[in-house]
């Protein structure tokens, strides 16, 4: 058991895969385990649950720089990407870093028929690029390897070209301050950084860029009155974010409300520096530049002398002493959040030397 900000942890020295899951507190585990108690027992009604939502959905604000109210509740980040998706006009072209993860391209990629185009640049031409574009959709912090965008560069250049912007915040809320209040669009899920369990999901909308979201969801949930529009038309959603709502998974609401609020109320760049610091401290023992992102992505190059250039043996050697990892894009990729620490960096330097 670790206590770490305030907080204690059930989890195990070498565990580095928050980029892929993040542990929860033992307070989240537990109200989310109590949950599945009050389920098993038939001890809850469906309107329980609206509570945690409402919760959720001002904390995922607050992680992001927007105003809860501007906030739509979903299960997963491609879902809500679709609903911008769907009111791009005909014929637009989307701008992209390539190799971004695909639940923020996919969704546009599939309007081909309707003659929506996708173009991928390499991350350090994206600016150059904006103008010639309908929309920018890049991750605030990219899922394969950490790299940080340069978010106020690139709020100016859209705001010079008049170009809208979606931002993907799954990989950097919970560990980056963010203030992303400009952006027209900021997505995020919350199994990862944010701690909640999968199946919860947010997308900030700035209220001019509303009418441009389509809500292909449309369901009871969506509605002015949620409980009053369960049965027969007409058509009757909520004026603002809400109407963009899809019908809540409703456990993962409550491990949220309770995980999103936590990570809320701790100073922002603590958490930053704690990260970060813990990241560009492995990369130092690796003899490599520091690269100011809690996610670090190691090659086979890079690894070096230390893996012996093998990629494969150096990701057996991790495993067996207890390292979790992830191999995204041919490289092993670690993360450190709230409850790692230098234990951690050691257990991989010691793996790989």
């Amino acid at each position: 058991m670790r206590t770490a900000f305030g907080a204690q942890f059930d989890v195990p020295t070498g565990y580095l895969n928050t980029p892929s899951i993040g542990v929860p507190s033992s307070e989240i585990a537990g109200t989310v385990a109590e949950s599945v108690g009050r389920w098993g027992a038939g001890m809850d009604d469906p309107p329980d649950f609206d509570a945690a939502v409402r919760t959720a959905r001002d904390a995922f604000g607050r992680l992001v720089g927007v105003h809860g109210e501007h906030v739509a509740t979903g299960a997963t980040v491609s879902q809500l990407v679709s609903m911008v998706a769907a009111g791009l006009p005909d014929g637009a072209s989307v701008l992209a870093v390539r190799g971004e993860f695909t639940s923020v391209t996919f969704p546009f990629a599939a309007l081909h028929s309707r003659g929506v185009t996708v173009t991928e640049v390499e991350p350090a031409e994206l600016l150059t690029h904006v103008a010639a574009h309908d929309l920018v959709a890049v991750s605030v912090v990219q899922s394969a390897d950490g790299a940080v965008v340069d978010l106020e560069a690139l709020r100016a250049e859209a705001a010079a070209a008049g170009v809208p912007v979606l931002l993907d915040a799954t990989q950097a809320a919970g560990w980056l301050p963010l203030r992303l209040d400009w952006a027209d669009w900021v997505v995020g899920a919350g199994y990862k950084w944010l701690l909640a369990p999968r199946g919860a999901a947010w997308l900030a909308v700035r209220p001019d860029a509303l009418s441009r979201t389509a809500p292909l969801g449309a369901n009871w949930y969506a509605g002015a009155e949620p409980w009053q529009s369960v049965y027969g038309l007409p058509l009757r959603l909520a004026d603002g974010a809400r109407r963009l709502d899809l019908s809540p998974s409703w456990i993962a609401q409550v491990g949220a409300a309770v995980a999103l609020p936590y990570l809320a109320s701790l100073d922002p760049e603590t958490v930053r520096a704690h990260c970060v610091g813990l990241a560009d401290l492995l990369l130092r023992g690796l003899g490599l530049p520091p690269k100011g992102s809690a996610i670090v992505s190691l090659g086979a190059d890079e690894l070096g002398g230390a893996g012996g250039g093998d990629l494969s043996g150096t990701g057996q050697r991790l495993a067996a002493a207890g390292v979790r990892a992830s191999v995204r894009a041919g490289r092993v990729r670690v993360g450190f959040h709230l409850y790692n620490t230098t234990e951690d960096v050691e257990l991989v330097l010691d793996a790989i030397s």
